[in-house]
């Protein structure tokens, strides 16, 4: 697979700063977007399950492409989540993110009456015949209950312009497996999300990282991605050992919660979770904050 697509490598997925409105703080999100330009990961995921695309309207959303593409100024290709329960809107959204710049697309298939295997396949393909994006499938049946058929994905690949799919780890943990038989039946680049699990998923073949922390702390996570995806396994597993503390409070907290406060304390920014999500406690802020110093002082240390 070329290493100029945007679903090859770290994949940095952000939080977006917002008010409890959800009105989208554009100069805190560009102070987000900055370093990982800085850092050249290989992709932004704006707008991921991480970037509460789900809780903005498609006003706010528009507003936090349009400024993430200036911000960002074509250094680092940006992938943006389209979801939506209705069709139309998705495709609305879709449309919206090509015109502001976007380079390319992720998709959820967001529901709340639960979907067929074919109300999906029709929903992907009319996003994906709405613009010339290329566009990633967002697999995460933790968030939307939904589960892809391998024969979905089958059906999906053969669509030109869906390129990806974003996978969560399999809950057996054969990743080899998986993997040989995804590769058998599409044509798709296959990233993996879970945080936890990026390094066995690196090691295993997967061509990305589609990375939480990555979209705040990015210099460990890449140089793990690019230590595993070059063969170098101690190194890999050197990096991913500094960050299994965070693994422990991402599986405890949630990760959404921990980057909403991480964000706020290292850069200043107001990044309130929407409600009915809940800010940690002072004491688990504590026990987050404790975790991560080490790392936020690794990423400073890179910096200097």
């Amino acid at each position: 697979m070329p290493v100029t697509s945007p679903f090859h490598g770290l994949s940095a997925f952000p939080p977006t700063p917002a008010d409890s409105a959800g009105r989208v703080d554009t100069e805190a999100l560009c102070r987000l977007l900055i370093p990982l330009c800085e850092a050249g990961v290989a992709s932004i995921g704006l707008l991921g399950s991480t970037g509460i695309y789900a809780y903005l309207t498609r006003e706010e959303r528009l507003r936090a492409v349009k400024a993430a593409v200036e911000c960002v100024n074509g250094r680092v290709p940006l992938v943006v989540g389209a979801g939506a329960l209705r069709t139309d809107h998705a495709l609305d959204l879709a449309r919206d993110a090509e015109a502001a710049g976007a380079d390319a697309l992720l998709l959820a298939p967001m529901s709340y009456t639960p979907l067929t295997q074919e109300e999906a396949y029709q929903h992907f393909l009319a996003v994906a015949k709405a613009t010339g994006l290329p566009l990633c499938i967002y697999n995460n049946p933790g968030t939307t209950h939904f589960t892809f058929s391998r024969e979905l994905l089958q059906r999906l690949s053969d669509i030109e312009t869906i390129k990806a799919v974003k996978m969560p780890l399999p809950a057996d943990g054969d990743l080899l497996g998986e993997l040989a038989t995804l590769r058998e039946k599409t044509n798709l680049e296959i990233g993996y999300s879970g945080d936890w699990g990026a390094a066995e998923a690196l090691f295993a073949g997967a061509d990305a990282w589609y990375s939480v922390i990555g979209g705040l702390l990015p210099r460990t996570p890449l140089a793990l991605t690019k230590a595993a995806m070059a063969g170098n396994d101690g190194e890999a597993r050197r990096l991913d050992g500094l960050l299994q503390p965070l693994w422990g409070v991402f599986k405890a907290y949630g990760s959404i919660r921990v980057v909403y406060m991480l964000a706020e304390h290292l850069l200043g920014v107001r990044a309130e979770l929407p409600r009915p999500l809940l800010p940690l406690g002072p004491a688990d802020h504590q026990r987050v904050l404790g975790t991560a110093r080490p790392l936020i002082e690794l990423e400073r240390q890179s910096l200097l």
